[in-house]
């Protein structure tokens, strides 16, 4: 009696062919639905597509049909989960784009807050180390911003801000980053206006001792390797740089160095003067 038997190399091919027709008939399946031309079945897949994690597919489908929804609920719920394929595919920039637009187009929707918080957060996940550009950053706080404006009671608005914190720490790392690299590269005027403005628009930073300390300092820099017509002026500025550091942080760190910069810069004034006088 013969026995059908199944050679190993048939075995292994087997799965192969399995899985090569089960991407057949899917594929299959998605091009017969993207070329039907049913609108309401289109959309129907679109969302099925969607809930089975298929984004790509999900989003194709629904960029068939947005132009034909003639608004109301269905059309407020497509243009929602379009936005969404995005943001699902980690594609951060077009998903805030996505949501940024729903928000402002249907403003009587409910999915418009989650909308608005979503284009703020696809734009928090933009925004890179704080030694990049910082566009993004600026971008998520606005819309944090704009999120917690227009939503004041919404229990996210506490999340808005501890976002905002957070890319405001980063800014603020970009800033002392920018004075200590002009400090660096003894570029100490640059290094002084940069400090000076991280102070104003971030006067609660954590770094405030450390960044007038950096003024004063460089301000003294400054002045030793000015011209000597400039030197009276600028030492007078450091002495008065010193003067604001220590009367903020008297027990400081960094105190017992800066009055001795304050006395430095007081003697070589003094001695800037004289010369100027012969």
């Amino acid at each position: 009696m013969q026995q059908n038997t199944v050679t190993l190399p048939a075995m292994r091919k087997t799965p192969v062919l399995l899985f090569a027709l089960l991407f057949w008939a899917c594929k299959s399946e998605y091009e017969r639905v993207r070329n039907s031309g049913d609108a309401d079945l289109i959309l129907k897949k679109a969302y099925e597509y969607y809930d089975k994690g298929e984004y790509l597919r999900s989003q194709g489908l629904f960029d068939l049909v947005l132009n034909t929804l003639r608004g109301g609920k269905e059309a407020e719920k497509a243009y929602f989960y379009h936005a969404y394929t995005y943001y699902h595919q980690k594609q951060y920039m077009l998903a805030a784009y996505y949501f940024r637009n729903f928000s402002n187009t249907f403003t009587t929707s409910p999915y418009r807050e989650e909308a608005a918080f979503m284009s703020a957060y696809s734009n928090y996940l933009l925004s890179p180390s704080f030694r990049l550009d910082q566009n993004s950053t600026r971008q998520a706080i606005e819309d944090f911003q704009l999120f917690a404006n227009l939503f004041p009671n919404s229990p996210r608005v506490a999340e808005c801000n501890k976002y905002i914190d957070i890319l405001r720490r980063k800014l603020e790392q970009k800033a002392f980053a920018e004075g200590e690299l002009y400090y660096n590269l003894r570029q100490y005027r640059s290094s002084v206006v940069s400090f000076e403005n991280l102070l104003r628009d971030y006067p609660e930073s954590p770094d405030v001792e450390q960044v007038r300390y950096l003024i004063a300092k460089a301000s003294l820099l400054l002045s030793q390797n000015s011209i000597l017509e400039k030197k009276p002026e600028r030492y007078q500025e450091t002495i008065q740089r010193c003067n604001d550091f220590l009367e903020k942080h008297p027990s400081g760190k960094y105190a017992k160095e800066v009055r001795q910069m304050r006395q430095t810069a007081e003697r070589e004034m003094k001695a800037a003067k004289k010369l100027m006088q012969t």
